[in-house]
């Protein structure tokens, strides 16, 4: 399986994990004062969607930096 594609699996799964304490989150706060460690969940998947993201959003600038780098180079 190629890196890109275990990077974009990943991410997939982790914004349902997030989707999911978000979720939570609402309901415990519908039922009362939720404890600290239910109202700062979702940060840790918050995070690691963000530099998934970020590695996703540059890698066509990464490649198409290289390509032109290599190009130029063989002329």
């Amino acid at each position: 399986m190629n890196w890109n594609n275990c990077i974009r699996q990943f991410h997939r799964w982790l914004s349902i994990v997030f989707t999911v304490t978000v979720i939570a989150n609402f309901v415990a706060m519908g039922l009362g004062e939720p404890p600290g460690w239910i109202v700062y969940s979702p940060l840790p998947p918050l995070f690691l969607l963000l530099f998934t993201g970020l590695y996703m959003f540059v890698l066509p600038y990464i490649t198409q930096w290289r390509g032109e780098r290599r190009i130029g180079g063989e002329a």
